[in-house]
């Protein structure tokens, strides 16, 4: 057997909650694989209870690019507010890091292909975090799926009904255009609308509906979208964050069987449930459940198929035309929503008003002059 690399030296940008409550402990989790040996963020007093969290041997900085030079990190763990994202993950992968980047990876088509230019100019990727595609039961439920143990894939329902009240709205950078991207289309209903397009393959047409309901944002607070796929399957998706009753579900009808995964912020194999079609014999169906390891979806399962594909000198899962397609859905969800006519996939391209925003710069959505 080939030795194992060394480890990699890994970076954080930004240490809020997402990083120490999530990326921190799937670097712990896969420590003999990752050293963290620098952080980054502005905030000083931030930095410094980050790095107390994390261990004295971590350095700080306050500045991306002085890390970068002094660091020359392998990996890059970023988790700052989006309007950050473009800029630090193409630094990173000019200083020939490999990125894994917090959705979304960037507010617009236009800045996802400079992310793109900088990978094929540096020779190194940038992935997305969409942890929820490396749960064992998302795993399973792809390969009944991709090879036809269920049947043709016929009608599809794509649930993030969350709430958010007025005080979430009230960080800076929330609900505006230019610093988020979107509303809960780009930063809530994102993970699970990926998971359907992992399961389901590429899309083929859109149509859709967004609305400001009830919170004073640039965004919208709630969309829905009637999407038909490639292999004929039609399929709804609502994005919200005025549901009291929060649940983020996900249901594909099959001409043999119906999955089920309904969660909120993660899942685990007991979250997926099969339901044969009359026809199907009990011994068949009794194949289909969930595996016996029970990985969970999570920030550890995603570093680890990382890490994998750093080994293997691969291009790494979530990165590439992979994650761009989860970006031209949101994309096409906002322009079928805000012109009310139907897009097709792969249409928003550059001298598209859609593709340097999400907003379109349609006069009913976007961003207003300020005082």
């Amino acid at each position: 057997m080939s030795p194992r690399p060394a480890r990699r030296r890994v970076a954080v940008i930004g240490t809020g909650a997402i990083v120490s409550g999530s990326h921190l402990p799937a670097l712990r989790h896969h420590a003999d694989r990752v050293e963290l040996v620098a952080a980054v963020d502005v905030d000083q007093a931030r930095l410094d209870a980050f790095r107390e969290l994390a261990g004295e041997d971590v350095a700080g900085y306050t500045s991306t690019g002085d890390m970068l030079d002094a660091v020359r990190p392998d990996l890059v763990l970023i988790g700052t507010p989006p309007s950050l994202h473009r800029e630090q993950t193409v630094a990173a992968l000019k200083a020939g890091a490999w990125v894994l980047c917090e959705k979304p990876l960037c507010l617009s088509l236009a800045e996802y292909d400079d992310i793109a230019a900088a990978e094929e100019a540096s020779g190194t990727y940038a992935s997305v975090v969409f942890q929820h595609r490396y749960g064992s039961g998302a795993v399973h439920a792809r390969e009944l799926i991709a090879s036809g143990e269920l049947g043709a894939p016929l009608v599809a329902h794509c649930q993030t009904t969350w709430h958010r009240d007025a005080g979430y709205y009230a960080v800076p950078w929330r609900g505006r255009w230019a610093s988020e991207g979107g509303g809960p289309t780009m930063g809530h209903g994102i993970h699970q609308f990926d998971l359907l397009l992992h399961l389901l393959g590429p899309w083929a047409e859109m149509r859709a509906m967004a609305a400001r309901l009830v919170h004073d944002t640039e965004s919208e607070d709630v969309s829905t979208a009637l999407v038909r796929f490639e292999n004929g399957a039609l399929a709804t998706v609502v994005n919200s964050v005025l549901s009291p009753h929060e649940v983020s579900r996900l249901r594909i009808d099959c001409a043999d069987a119906t999955v089920e995964l309904t969660h909120l912020y993660g899942h685990r194999n007991e979250d997926w449930v099969y339901t044969p079609a009359p026809h199907v014999p009990s011994e068949r169906a009794t194949a289909w459940r969930t595996p016996a390891t029970d990985v969970p979806s999570s920030h550890t399962a995603q570093l680890g198929a990382l890490l994998d594909a750093y080994d293997n000198g691969v291009r790494p899962p979530g990165s590439g035309p992979d994650a761009r397609a989860t970006l031209d859905f949101a994309a096409a969800l906002y322009k079928a929503a805000f012109t009310g006519r139907p897009v097709h996939a792969g249409e928003i391209g550059p001298g598209d008003p859609f593709y340097p925003a999400m907003h379109g710069d349609h006069p009913h959505w976007a961003p207003k002059e300020r005082a």
